[in-house]
């Protein structure tokens, strides 16, 4: 990430872009990221020459240690500068939380990344007499048993927080292959964009590759799913589609 912020605003080392832009071309969310970077910026040098408010003038001031100058010229311009500084990093700050969303809003990519770490639980058993979700869910949300219909079958289950939410990944076996199907915690995150999108049955799918693997990305109830792993993006893409399907039908 600081290697990113640093290609953003023209500071990283010379040495270290080609490496950096590799890793770019391959990457759409960390496209984006960098685009969010410029873009906060862009907005911090203009708002650095706008005239500050004096609301907020006022609320820094209030938050500096006062400080009796001894001399005019001395203590007092150190003062004014440090009071400067303070309200254009404050300022900062503001453009750079609300064009990123957060200090640590979670991505997409990241919750795929649970996708590469080995399950730490049993899996879940299969629920009801329809066979359709398992004993898993997250916040309502059940995972699909794809065992009857595609031949998956859950092998495990890992429970981890991503950019501080909560998120659950079943995983899922066939014929030494394995995929898995991560539901996070809270509402949707921020779509990926450049990824191809499919609208299946209402809702919207897009297809696109997370660290190196094909994957799905989708919302069931409002809460974003990732189905990533050894699998063709045609098959996520039908698993997918079926478990939306398969969770309306036994609602």
């Amino acid at each position: 990430m600081a290697e990113l912020a640093a290609f953003a605003d023209g500071t990283l080392p010379v040495e270290r872009r080609a490496a950096v832009e590799a890793r770019l071309a391959g990457s759409a969310e960390l496209r984006a990221f960098v685009e969010r970077q410029r873009r906060a910026l862009t907005a911090t040098r203009a708002l650095a020459a706008e005239p500050v408010p004096a609301t907020l003038a006022a609320s820094v001031a209030a938050a500096v240690p006062r400080r009796k100058p001894r001399r005019a010229g001395g203590r007092g311009l150190a003062w004014r500068l440090g009071l400067a500084g303070a309200l254009v990093a404050a300022v900062a700050a503001v453009v750079v939380l609300s064009l990123n969303r957060g200090p640590a809003a979670p991505s997409v990519a990241a919750a795929a990344g649970l996708a590469r770490q080995a399950p730490s639980g049993a899996a879940p058993a299969s629920l009801g007499t329809s066979g359709t979700t398992l004993a898993a869910s997250v916040q309502g949300v059940a995972f699909p048993d794809f065992a009857p219909a595609y031949g998956w079958r859950a092998v495990g289950v890992r429970q981890a927080r991503v950019g501080g939410r909560a998120a659950t990944a079943v995983y899922y076996g066939k014929e030494g292959r394995r995929i898995a199907y991560v539901i996070v915690a809270g509402p949707g995150l921020a779509r990926p964009p450049s990824a191809a999108s499919t609208t299946i049955g209402g809702v919207q799918y897009q297809t696109l590759r997370l660290n190196g693997a094909p994957a799905v990305t989708w919302r069931r109830d409002g809460h974003t799913c990732v189905l990533t792993g050894a699998a063709s993006p045609a098959e996520l893409l039908t698993l997918a589609s079926w478990s939306s399907a398969a969770a309306g039908q036994s609602a």
